[in-house]
């Protein structure tokens, strides 16, 4: 049975405004979250960016979801640092945190002043990264020099299941190529089902007993006015199409790109109304990829509204 979660968008709200998210989200039904991990955000209208590994710990005290998030480990993350990170907090709570690894983007990673490689050496960066903090996880001293370097590492506090760690992808041929070291897959659910299923499908070819999520990009609002010019104010600089926003490295930037994006563009990226009846049916056609997790993220900032709503709403008719 396909659970259904709400994202907490560290971009667009303060940390202490989205515990109150998250904390109300736990009330309404919501099983599961899923957490951004940015250092800046997609655009100056979005104008926040929390550290969410300390938010995590509040978060996962304060409810009884279970939580993931998406990091680019190898860049301004250490690997081993983040496998100590994420076995700390499954410690704490056993067997309800997750977190997935992904290439990452400029926008974020460039902060350390690395240089962008292509994303070929990105995705070997990352796949190695994976095999040190699983054998850090594993209990053992790890010693490593490749693309990270790692020194006569050992965990000493580690959980007793190890986080599952999860590829993320937004083409087919990363969802094939993660298919050979992932846990798991994440990856976005938009208006186009044929695109979304055929990621699905290049994930399930090779890895057929392994979990997949979504994370669903949805625009409610109490009318439809509301629900499109929320969404193009929030979302706009991530419907901007083609890999090039893996090379920005400023919010300014993607403001730059996000002026060209019209409300067409938007709609053809995040599933736009403020009928609950539409977005049930968006999210049936999502379980009906037989995933294991949706993760519905309200892009427009009526948070208390959709959560209420979809609690009282959605949520029960999809059960």
């Amino acid at each position: 049975m396909t659970a259904i979660g709400y994202h907490a968008s560290h971009e667009q709200f303060a940390p202490s405004t989205l515990l109150e998210y998250v904390e109300r989200a736990d009330e309404r039904g919501f099983d599961h979250a899923l957490a951004s991990d940015h250092f800046h955000p997609w655009s100056q209208s979005q104008g926040e960016s929390g550290f969410v590994w300390s938010w995590l710990g509040s978060a996962l005290e304060a409810t009884d979801l279970s939580f993931g998030t998406v990091n680019a480990p190898g860049y301004r993350y250490h690997p081993a640092i983040v496998a100590q990170a994420a076995a700390t907090l499954r410690e704490q709570y056993p067997e309800r945190f997750w977190f997935a690894a992904g290439s990452g983007q400029l926008l974020n990673e460039g902060i350390t002043g690395t240089d962008w490689p292509v994303k070929r050496e990105r995705n070997a960066r990352l796949e190695e990264c994976a095999d040190v903090m699983r054998r850090l996880w594993d209990g053992e001293e790890v010693t490593h020099h490749g693309r990270v370097d790692v020194e006569q590492a050992r965990l000493y506090s580690r959980p007793e299941t190890a986080p599952p760690l999860f590829g993320a992808a937004l083409s087919e041929e990363t969802a094939a190529w993660l298919a050979d070291w992932a846990d798991g897959m994440i990856t976005i659910s938009t208006p186009n089902h044929e695109a979304d299923a055929a990621r699905i499908e290049a994930f399930r070819e090779r890895a057929p007993d392994r979990p997949v999520y979504l994370k669903a990009q949805h625009a409610y609002a109490s009318d439809e006015d509301e629900a499109l010019s929320g969404a193009v104010d929030q979302w706009a600089s991530n419907c901007v199409p083609g890999p090039v926003t893996q090379e920005l490295r400023t919010p300014e930037q993607y403001d730059e790109l996000a002026a060209q994006i019209g409300p067409e563009e938007v709609e053809a990226n995040v599933r736009v109304s403020a009928d609950l009846d539409d977005h049930r049916e968006w999210l049936a056609a999502d379980i009906a990829h037989d995933v294991d997790r949706v993760f519905v993220h309200n892009v427009t900032t009526a948070q208390e509204l959709f959560v209420d709503d979809f609690g009282e709403e959605v949520l029960p008719a999809l059960e």
